[in-house]
């Protein structure tokens, strides 16, 4: 009898947990539905209007800046790694984990830095001027602000991505093909571009499909940078033109872009080798001496001074300039509207990711595990997507809870939902709900499902067994997840900036504000911070990739 109970007991809290599950897809896929039914509006005649007008141009600058975007970090990111796998040279070791650090600083605050060393009046161009004499025609320096310049400063902080990538499977996989392709007789050279490569294709692959949908959903360089793409398309159509219509039609063909991106994505896992089936291997197979260990130095230097040592030193310069300074007393106003705003997120993200975890365990229906699936889609969506697909939904369902309010309580304000930082939660969850879960179900993996069963045998029920067996072997696995989701809230631009309230000034949103308005000085302590804690995940990375 007591099977029995524990079989329908085990039957009732699979369906809760799969309906727990249903419930976060659907809430997930509000913004992809919202887009996908505005497609057809308008009909033929509108969508003639933005083919011929706005489509175009995003589609070509938006492609052009992917594939510059990703040649250069494919270049960077495999020339490196195999660098620091195969190759002995001076500060090999050291380089082999700073080659992370430019993965913490946002891509909009590299732009600003950029923009401002290597602009006209920027001390680049000025020195240049005053120790050549030249005047204002007598050269050519290439444009920073254009679409080659967005691309390299992507490229300077998105790298590290097929770097860590490719370092893996360098080491866990390339190796000891390459130590049999050299007892052959081939040069290092040829072994590399015959053996090495083509084995950490898929690791590539993935890296790189992660660096393009980054490019995808970037906000901050494109628009500074005066360089029109999807999202910069959608701000500018949604609120500076108020054409909801067109906007929702451009985040309907982006869409088109994520797909290809998410399956490429998936198509390279599964190509790759599990790590825990092959040996990492830390021993170099080049020993490099006189002019090539230099060049080696070099090349896997330049990428960590560019895109991590130099805008670090340059907000440290502006901090403490007089008005870096003064802008540090003001930081704290905008710095508690930041962590509030992170921390109601992370608890949230967290709570849903461990539901998900929950639902992946318990169940065994296709169709809750296809909705944990489609939970977590949300990162690979750009923030301009998110909330153009969020607000109009949103914005109709405000309304009638407006009504209801009225007719039901005699509710005099406004509309409930409208001003609040609720719809921005809303998207940031859905948003980074993905690495919560990630984190959640790596430490529910851990956890042998005998110990559930000897526990519901004995007549422990799911909430027991969840209260004192699972949640105190998960609390550092949330309280990761959590942790990189506050993170992730932290750094977000383009979602903040289209969501939120007008009394809501976020460390991001104030770089953006100030930085837009030529004042780096006065940003550079906002930027510092952002920075400062995107390393925290930028080590737990390299800690990672390291073991």
């Amino acid at each position: 009898m007591r099977f029995r109970r524990t079989s329908a007991a085990s039957a009732i809290s699979g369906g809760i947990w799969s309906g727990a599950a249903y419930v976060i897809a659907a809430l997930a896929l509000v913004p992809l539905a919202a887009i996908l039914w505005a497609l057809p509006a308008g009909g033929l005649a509108a969508w003639g209007d933005i083919s011929t007008t706005l489509l175009p141009k995003y589609v070509i600058n938006t492609g052009a800046l992917m594939l510059m975007t990703g040649a250069l970090t494919a270049l960077m990111g495999i020339a490196t790694a195999w660098l620091v796998s195969a190759a002995r040279f001076p500060g090999r070791s050291i380089l082999a984990w700073a080659l992370v650090l430019p993965l913490a600083v946002p891509a909009y605050i590299a732009a600003y830095i950029y923009a401002d060393l290597l602009d006209f009046s920027g001390p680049v161009q000025s020195t240049l001027r005053s120790v050549f004499g030249w005047g204002a025609g007598d050269y050519d320096f290439p444009a920073i602000r254009s679409l080659p310049g967005a691309a390299l400063v992507l490229s300077l902080v998105l790298y590290p991505y097929v770097y860590l990538l490719s370092r893996t499977a360098f080491a866990a996989q390339s190796m000891s093909q390459f130590r049999a392709a050299r007892t052959l007789g081939l040069t290092p050279s040829r072994a590399f571009w015959r053996v090495a490569l083509p084995g950490a294709r898929p690791a590539i692959a993935g890296g790189l499909a992660l660096v393009l949908m980054e490019t995808l959903a970037d906000f901050g360089v494109a628009e500074y940078f005066g360089v029109p793409t999807f999202s910069t398309g959608i701000f500018r159509s949604w609120l500076a033109m108020g054409d909801k219509a067109a906007a929702l039609k451009l985040a309907g063909v982006m869409l088109v872009f994520v797909i290809v991106l998410v399956a490429l994505e998936a198509s390279s896992r599964r190509g790759q080798v599990d790590a825990k089936d092959a040996i990492a291997d830390d021993t170099a197979l080049i020993e490099l001496s006189g002019g090539q260990a230099i060049a080696a130095s070099i090349i896997c230097a330049l990428p960590v001074l560019l895109g991590f040592a130099l805008p670090v030193a340059i907000l440290l310069g502006h901090a403490m300039d007089q008005a870096g300074l003064q802008s540090a007393g003001d930081l704290w106003s905008y710095t508690a509207d930041s962590l509030k705003l992170a921390a109601i997120t992370s608890i949230i993200a967290a709570f849903a990711a461990l539901l998900l975890a929950y639902a992946q365990r318990q169940s065994v229906s296709r169709s809750a595990h296809a909705a944990v699936r489609l939970s977590t889609l949300g990162y690979a969506l750009p923030g301009a997507l998110l909330a153009v697909g969020l607000l109009a939904p949103i914005g109709v369902f405000d309304q009638s809870l407006t009504r209801f309010a009225r007719d039901t309580f005699g509710w005099g304000g406004g509309l409930v939902l409208a001003g609040t930082s609720i719809i921005l939660i809303y998207a940031l969850v859905v948003r980074f709900l993905t690495v919560a879960f990630n984190s959640v179900s790596a430490g529910m993996g851990k956890l042998p499902r005998q110990v559930d069963a000897a526990a519901r045998s004995l007549g422990a029920g799911p909430g027991r067994v969840m209260a004192q067996i699972h949640l105190p072997q998960l609390r550092f696995s949330i309280a990761a997840g959590a942790a990189l989701v506050f993170i992730d809230t932290l750094r977000e631009l383009p979602a903040t900036l289209i969501l939120r309230p007008f009394n809501l000034e976020t460390l991001a949103t104030r770089v953006y504000r100030l930085a837009s308005d030529e004042r780096l000085a006065e940003a550079s302590t906002a930027a510092l911070l952002i920075l400062a804690v995107g390393l925290i995940p930028v080590f737990m990375l390299s800690r990672t990739s390291k073991r």
